[in-house]
């Protein structure tokens, strides 16, 4: 029936401590919280991405708890919690990244098996949700699927969900139960102040999110352009103007995703052409699908610094302009607000 995916002991928590994550470039945010011991309080990981799991566990002084997550011979997903959780404040912590069916079909049998368990309150931890951007009609009979995906983590038992950066802020009203949402930016924030980039413009990819851009841009004091882009097909998109000055600025293209990296690039490429000194661009979630590691590597832009909400795929780590910050620390701090029933939109800056 396959290996044991997701377990955990005494001896694996001690060497997470101690180890370094290859995949991220610093520690979680913070000092990690003292040892403690609450059997009310516990946070299981599928096999999306463990390595943010272990993160999050060491910066809140856990230990993972304990399940079985593996597959029968033809793919079918097995889940078994593997200690009690009666009456405790469960977190079930999966990223929806690819294989997208596959995790999601993880994630929502964890949340079966532990309501199943008798767990008192589950929330589902989605560092990345996936159909984020099915979220309307765009097209005669096509689906919403960001909404029956939100039904079907109801469904299997969520009492709340906790979500960084959705590819739309309103996706939340697609939730029937209370979701907590998260925004990677305090970690993205606090790099680019630290590189102190001179003639800063941060540049929105498309109209879509100038919000996003004018928020990172008013906290790094910095100017604002946009550009205007027609999607011209499913992954593709043309680049039609640049809204504001950018000639001879270091320009910063802030995103919620990366996938293909193509419009990202033609982005970067119309920056240069109208006098941009530099490119650099940021993302929450690096799908990096298709040829986007190639693309990227191709690019002018100096770097890509993305958050390891998604783990990096071996390609992708072998391109040195692309910088993985950890979120690790926001979220183990989001999750500790939640289980002590503390206000979670200081986080929210």
């Amino acid at each position: 029936m396959g290996t044991v995916a997701t377990t955990d002991d005494k001896t694996t928590a001690e060497k997470t401590v101690t180890e370094k994550k290859p995949m991220t470039d610093e520690k979680p945010q913070n000092k990690p919280q003292r040892a403690r011991v609450d059997d009310r309080f516990k946070i299981f990981c599928g096999t999306a991405n463990e390595a943010l799991c272990e993160d999050v566990c060491t910066f809140l002084g856990l230990t993972r708890g304990q399940a079985l997550v593996t597959r029968f011979k033809d793919g079918e997903a097995y889940v078994q919690i593997q200690e009690n959780v009666r009456g405790a404040d469960v977190f079930a912590m999966q990223p929806t990244c690819r294989p997208v069916d596959m995790n999601l079909m993880e994630l929502l049998l964890m949340i079966d098996a532990l309501k199943r368990a008798s767990a008192r309150r589950i929330t589902a931890v989605i560092p990345y949700y996936g159909y984020a951007r099915q979220d309307r009609k765009d097209k005669p009979r096509v689906p919403i699927t960001s909404k029956l995906v939100a039904d079907l983590l109801t469904t299997a038992g969520a009492d709340r969900a906790l979500v960084v950066d959705l590819h739309a802020p309103q996706l939340q009203g697609f939730f029937n139960i209370p979701v907590d949402h998260l925004f990677a930016s305090p970690v993205l924030v606090d790099y680019f102040k630290k590189l102190n980039l001179p003639n800063l413009t941060v540049v929105s990819p498309d109209a879509g999110g100038v919000e996003r851009a004018r928020f990172f841009a008013k906290k790094v004091d910095a100017a604002l352009a946009i550009v205007d882009k027609r999607r011209v097909e499913m992954n593709v998109a043309e680049v039609m103007h640049v809204i504001g000055y950018v000639d001879g600025r270091n320009c910063l293209i802030i995103d919620d995703l990366i996938d293909t990296a193509g419009t990202l690039v033609k982005v970067a490429q119309a920056l240069i052409e109208n006098g941009a000194t530099s490119v650099y661009a940021c993302c929450s979630h690096a799908v990096l699908s298709g040829a986007a590691v190639e693309n990227l590597a191709n690019s002018p832009i100096v770097e890509v610094v993305v958050t390891d909400t998604i783990p990096l795929s071996e390609a992708a780590k072998q391109v040195s302009k692309i910088k993985v910050r950890s979120i690790a620390g926001l979220i183990g701090r989001a999750i500790q607000s939640i289980h002590e029933e503390t206000s979670v939109s200081k986080l929210f800056i």
